[in-house]
């Protein structure tokens, strides 16, 4: 077939007798702009993305086709393709025809592409209406934007946080990878940012702002499990090992998965094991669950509680194919896990990822309390609102302010009108953040941002469920929210305020 048919770009890609009459086109032409055939630079497209983000926030569904296939041609020309005969069609088992769907899409990029469908198709999701493809050419991505059956489409292994050579081969290009979020330092612990609590644990200072310590003579999170999706959990911190049941917090569990494949090839599908190698899901984890022990360490906020924490990226930002792959089949364990009550994630992405949102939906639908962080800006972070998926209506959003009398966020958290609850988590004085377990043996260290804010939120509604455990979601939420400072109102960039834990255990 010619790749062009006048001086143009004029291209009959449609005339294929394969094409069954449901088809929403059979023939058609698709016509590519001279100035379009080529790819845009990274550079130019992070400084598209940015633009619109800055005023409306960006999604890859309003992007032009030219923008959507120059990014996925930066990005090893791998596509994430949602499919279904509807927005709301994303749950494969309930789906009429999910597999006729994609057999038929299969099929037609196939035929586009000149090529085989063992040649296009990296992975179909056993649980969701997504599947990721191989597809280089820009008319395939145009013809499949049309299709009626393509929920979304969207560039699956684009980085937007590491501009690399566009004009490098995929083989020779170095991975490009990110520790944004994380941290293996320890620091000791100012003798003001705790208070001693029997046997021998610290209460950090940031609890009494939210009345935990007085909540626990109500409930400690016994009988709930939450989920953690994060960057995993230190093999070197037995509190989070061989002694999360010990002292005062008996008879509870941890477990730990990986869903992240660290590879440079989409293909590959080894993940990388459960182990933290960044530091923040170890934190985040503790900020949660840790256990009330008698070793002078600090303390989680439901202690009694279990967790299922699975390490699903390498660092805080969502950026690449092997860390989305990785938070959605997150999602999706979590959701098919009946004992899940509560799902917390302290990372996301300056751009919504389809996939993940699919899977949040998908446990949403098995009725999960789903927790998101607002967003920690970094420099490459800073221009953005509320960060995906906390803007997601399927989750609480939670960001970090800092004490005193006057709302004021900290000095690196988002804002905005979909964030739902804050956690003073920042010392107005001296910018001290919240103690926490380190990531070996007797550490300490300090965490801060949306990220620990949203654990405490977390745990905090484990302490609700707990002491009302044939509540549903609903009123788990609901009480939450009548137990917040701006409760019944709601503040446009901290929703309800800080929540009163002892009012929502009464």
């Amino acid at each position: 077939m010619k790749t062009s048919l006048t001086a143009f770009g004029i291209l009959c890609l449609f005339a294929i007798t394969s094409c069954s009459k449901d088809d929403s086109f059979s023939k058609q032409l698709i016509v590519i702009n001279p100035l379009e055939k080529e790819s845009l630079t990274p550079q130019q497209i992070n400084a598209e993305i940015e633009a619109v983000n800055k005023i409306e926030g960006f999604n890859w569904e309003k992007a032009s086709n030219h923008l959507l296939w120059s990014a996925s041609y930066n990005g090893d020309h791998v596509i994430s393709l949602g499919f279904g005969k509807s927005e709301d069609d994303f749950d494969r088992k309930i789906s009429k025809k999910s597999d006729k769907m994609q057999e038929k899409l299969l099929t037609l990029i196939a035929t586009l592409e000149q090529t085989t469908i063992d040649k296009i198709l990296i992975n179909a999701d056993p649980f969701l209406n997504t599947m990721d493809v191989l597809i280089v050419r820009q008319e395939t991505v145009i013809a499949l934007r049309a299709h009626e059956f393509v929920r979304y489409m969207e560039p699956a292994n684009y980085r937007f946080f590491a501009i690399v050579d566009a004009s490098s081969n995929f083989e020779n290009r170095a991975e490009p990878r990110s520790d944004l979020g994380c941290g293996f330092e320890s620091e000791s612990l100012n003798n003001a940012d705790y208070t001693a609590i029997r046997p021998n644990a610290k209460v950090p200072w940031t609890f009494y702002r939210h009345n935990i310590p007085a909540a626990w003579s109500y409930s400690t999170g016994r009988g709930i499990t939450l989920g953690i999706i994060d960057t995993g959990v230190s093999p070197e911190q037995r509190l989070l090992g061989s002694e999360f049941s010990s002292a005062l917090s008996t008879n509870r569990q941890i477990e730990k998965y990986g869903t992240y494949v660290d590879s440079l090839w989409p293909w590959e599908t080894v993940t990388d094991g459960s182990d933290d190698q960044c530091g923040h899901g170890t934190s985040m984890t503790a900020t949660v669950c840790a256990a009330r022990n008698n070793n002078g360490l600090p303390v989680g906020v439901a202690y009694d509680a279990n967790v299922v924490v699975y390490r699903a990226s390498s660092d805080i930002v969502l950026d690449g194919f092997h860390e989305q792959n990785g938070v959605k089949n997150a999602f999706t364990a979590l959701a098919n896990n009946a004992n899940i009550s509560i799902i917390s994630m302290s990372m996301g992405h300056i751009v919504p990822v389809g996939k993940i949102a699919d899977a949040i939906r998908y446990a949403y639908s098995k009725g999960k309390l789903i927790f998101c962080a607002g967003g920690t800006s970094t420099s490459i972070t800073s221009f953005t609102g509320v960060l995906f998926p906390a803007s997601m209506a399927e989750t609480i959003a939670v960001t970090g302010i800092k004490e005193g009398n006057v709302y004021q966020r900290c000095d690196n958290c988002h804002s905005g009108s979909t964030i739902e609850f804050t956690v003073v988590m920042q010392r107005f004085g001296n910018a001290r953040t919240v103690p926490v377990l380190g990531y070996r043996g007797n550490d300490t260290d300090y965490v801060g941002g949306s990220s620990v804010a949203t654990a405490t939120v977390a745990g905090i509604a484990a302490l609700v469920w707990s002491k009302n455990p044939t509540w549903s979601r609903a009123q788990v939420v609901k009480k939450l929210r009548e137990s917040a400072a701006f409760y019944p109102y709601r503040n446009s960039e901290f929703g309800y305020g800080s929540i009163n834990a002892l009012l929502a255990v009464q």
